[in-house]
């Protein structure tokens, strides 16, 4: 063969190790053929875990880099390997691990494979710590190969000549699977052509030899026969030999190792003997130890709960006579004070009855000075003017905000109500209210300041806020809010209940809402069970300026939780839309109608007031927002709506004698809280966008007449309902009083009867007390008699008793001399019976 060397190997170890016929086993590295037949056949030679090598001269060796292969580390070393022939670098480099190699796209036909080893980790062994097996197309080549064991550590080894055939497909697979440890491997040369025919072996007729590859017979001459026949005897002999010696130092080695495997096993049954003594003795000491341990353990848990409930009873203890001690000075301490204090206690109760009758005076006066404040308050109030105006101001909403218009209202003098309005460019006009909010200002600025108005109402006084302004300025806002922000309707209800849970003891009240809307000139119920356009409401009068809605659903409510129930109610229920300004704006006048029955514990009055809070809906121009149909109707009711509160209010302004009230549902539901005697409170709502200026010049304008109307001072509102009962039950006390009367006379006959028989009555009392006292002295006498007569009964049972024990004794003398009289007859007879006989 061209690749061959000299040191092939005939170590029958090694040929168990070949798998497939005609390969051998090299101890020593890859020599370079200098035939070109040679060279031609080499297709593939890779350098595993290495680079590209190639060696120029008179035999060209061209290696390829690591490539073709599946998984695998990469091992390198820079030591010197032993016997590495011509390409010596190739063992310094290595792929280890679970990996293979598939050489694809061959031609198909015969090769043969050669496989390059060398040991470069584990270079001083031992043996058996690398041993694997080799599989070339699926079939073991090579068997538990353990390169150490061969040529030792950074040598060379080839395994040569393995036949594999490529089929259709052109894939040659080599697989590397490890017995121990990991496999590896350092080239892998794959050439054209099946291994070249080698004789070595004899055939059974002894004239011919086998091919060492496919084992046929080859012809060989007589002579040839000869010398092949002695040089196999030869060989087999100094093999046998060989065999036998090895075999011999086996033997020995084998009786050395039993000897000392037996006294080794001697050794260690002793050992075992002793150690099963420790441990049994490490067990029982273990265990005792254990038990000492829970004993221990129980001991030290019982001391310290012990100790625990010592330290507790007597820290109780402690305590106990600290207090007892603090209890017994402060004792002293009291009783020393007490028996100090007894000769002032009777000052003390005098004081304390002065004070008792300051305090009636301090009450009386109290009473009378809270009355003069209520008169003052509301003296302040009308001074102002009983119809007060605030004005507020709502924020820039996010579309106009991302717009940047300009600013048209200025908030220089708000504090002192004034409101600075942009007309035209430079120009401003100069706005006054009441008060004035600006879109900083919160909801709790708003109800501090309108809470005074809406309180009245506890004190007898109808009253009405209402929210007026262009639609999308916050009215709804200002009026209802948010559940965690919430307007003036609630706030106002919440502060009534306050105010009659803090006058309960003096005054009653009695609190009832119902909440309506005016929606296209029709009053409708928002708390009705059917919906609210099925019920038809009209508006009737019940006396001069009072009105009424018969069928109207009015709840009466105890605490804030319902009102804020009905408030969401009438709410939800009330008609909405959208236009072009607001895309959620109201469509009708929301009003809640508080009914306050109120009466005073102390001096019997009773009054019937009214509040009214209203959410007008927003004042529109039809050609800016644009609305056709049912929405262009709802906007001429508002609009006719707001026009007639806005004659009412000129009327009103002018004094004029007739007020137009009947003009419209709202005014007219309004009448008894817009006249003269009720308190009024109007909410502008504007808008600072300079896209609204003309709709905030003319709210603003409307306010301003609203300011100027002067109306009388506001009446309490007696509850009439109250007189009429009393004016029917009139008549019936009258006639009541009379029969009274005629009852109350003949009981003052009757008395004057009964006066007479009294005194007969006494008089014969008088005599029979007499009597009574006669008598008394008559049993005091027979009492002492019969004192006597017990006495002497004494002294007769006493002596009949002395005379009792006397008989006893005398018939004991009877017996016994009866006895010794029996005892001297029995003798005499019997000697009497003797003589006789």
């Amino acid at each position: 063969m061209g690749d061959g060397g000299s040191d092939t190997g005939e170590d029958p170890m090694l040929d168990s190790l070949i798998c497939v016929a005609g390969s051998s086993i090299k101890r020593s590295g890859f020599i370079a053929s200098h035939s070109s037949d040679e060279r031609e056949r080499r297709v593939i030679f890779v350098n595993a875990g290495g680079e590209e090598l190639r060696r120029q001269g008179h035999s060209e060796i061209e290696v390829e880099t690591d490539r073709f292969f599946q998984g695998g580390d990469v091992l390198r070393t820079d030591e010197e390997v032993a016997d590495g022939g011509d390409l010596p670098s190739i063992y310094q480099s290595a792929r280890c691990g679970n990996f293979c190699y598939e050489f694809r796209d061959l031609p198909p036909g015969d090769y043969s494979v050669d496989l390059h080893f060398a040991e470069i980790v584990y270079t001083n062994g031992p043996r058996g710590m690398r041993v694997f097996n080799v599989f070339i197309q699926d079939e073991k080549a090579v068997s538990e190969l353990d390169v150490y064991s061969i040529v030792g550590a950074n040598r060379a080894l080839q395994v040569m000549n393995i036949p594999v055939s490529a089929g259709k497909d052109g894939v040659v697979s080599v697989n590397f699977q490890g017995v121990v440890g990991s496999p590896t491997v350092s080239g892998i040369c794959i050439k054209q052509g099946a291994p070249e025919l080698q004789l070595v072996s004899s055939g059974r007729d002894g004239k011919s030899l086998l091919c060492d590859n496919c084992f046929a017979p080859v012809k060989l001459t007589a002579a040839e026969n000869k010398a092949a026949r002695m040089s196999f005897t030869a060989k087999y002999e100094r093999e046998i030999r060989e065999l036998k010696a090895q075999c011999q130092m086996k033997q020995d080695e084998c009786y050395e190792a039993w000897m000392s495997l037996t006294a080794a096993n001697q050794e260690l049954e002793k050992v075992r003997a002793e150690l099963d003594v420790k441990f049994f003795q490490n067990f029982t000491l273990g265990q005792a130890m254990e038990k000492e341990t829970e004993k221990m353990a129980k001991i030290s848990s019982k001391y310290e709960h012990d100790r625990r409930l010592w330290v507790a009873a007597i820290d109780e203890l402690e305590r106990k006579m600290k207090a007892i001690k603090s209890e017994h000075s402060q004792l002293s301490f009291e009783a020393h004070q007490c028996a100090n204090s007894i000769p002032g206690l009777n000052q003390m109760v005098t004081a304390v009855q002065s004070l008792v009758g300051q305090y009636d005076d301090l009450k009386m006066k109290f009473n009378e000075e809270q009355e003069r404040r209520k008169k003052l308050y509301n003296q302040l109030l009308e001074s102002k003017g009983n119809i007060r105006v605030f004005c507020r101001c709502r924020p820039l909403n996010m579309e106009e905000a991302s717009s940047r218009p300009q600013t048209v209202v200025e908030f220089t003098d708000a504090k002192d109500g004034d409101l600075g309005v942009l007309m035209n460019g430079s120009n401003k006009k100069i706005y006054k209210f009441d008060r004035v909010y600006t879109p900083k200002d919160d909801q709790c600025d708003v109800f501090e300041d309108a809470s005074p108005v809406a309180t009245s109402v506890l004190d007898g006084y109808n009253v009405c806020i209402f929210a007026y302004g262009q639609t999308g300025t916050g009215k709804t806002f200002t009026m209802e809010g948010t559940e965690q922000n919430r307007g003036v309707n609630y706030r106002t209800l919440e502060l009534l209940f306050k105010i009659a849970e803090d006058r309960k003891k003096t005054i009653s009240y009695d609190i009832s809402v119902s909440v309506l809307e005016v929606y296209n000139e029709q009053v409708r119920d928002l708390l009705a069970s059917s919906p609210p356009m099925v019920v038809r409401l009209e508006i009737k009068q019940v006396s001069e300026g009072v009105n009424h809605v018969p069928g109207v659903v009015d709840m009466k409510v105890e605490n804030v939780d319902e009102v804020w129930n009905i408030l969401q109610t009438g709410s939800n229920a009330r008609a909405v839309g959208s236009n072009n300004v607001n895309g959620h704006s109201s469509r009708s006048h929301c009003m809640i109608c508080t009914v306050v029955r109120a009466k005073n514990l102390v001096t019997g009055e009773c009054t019937r007031s009214k509040l009214w809070l209203v959410d007008l809906a927003g004042s529109e121009r039809l050609a800016k927002t644009d609305v056709q149909g049912e929405r262009l109707k709802e906007a001429q009711s508002i609009n006719k709506s707001l026009s007639a509160l806005g004659d009412v209010i000129s009327a009103l302004a002018t004094k004029s004698s007739h007020i137009p009230y009947r003009n419209s549902k709202l005014t007219h539901l309004l009448q008894d809280s817009l006249g003269g005697d009720s308190k009024t409170l109007m909410f502008v709502q504007i808008s600072p966008s300079e896209h609204d200026l003309g709709e905030t010049v003319s709210s603003l304008n409307f306010a301003t007449r609203v300011r100027g109307v002067e109306l009388g001072p506001a009446k309490k509102q007696s509850d009439t309902t109250e007189i009429q009962k009393l004016k029917l039950m009139l008549p019936f006390c009258l006639c009541q009083l009379k029969c009274k009367d005629d009852t109350i006379r003949k009981l003052e006959e009757n008395v004057q009867v009964l006066e007479g028989k009294t005194k007969s009555k006494e008089q014969f009392s008088k005599s029979q007390q007499d009597k009574i006292i006669d008598l008394e002295n008559q049993v005091e006498l027979k009492a002492e008699l019969c004192g006597h007569l017990e006495k002497r009964l004494s002294h007769v049972y006493e002596k009949m008793q002395r005379k009792e024990e006397a008989c006893y004794s005398f018939q004991q003398k009877v017996i016994s001399f009866i006895m010794k009289i029996s005892e001297l007859h029995n003798p005499i007879s019997l000697s009497a019976r003797s003589f006789e006989g």
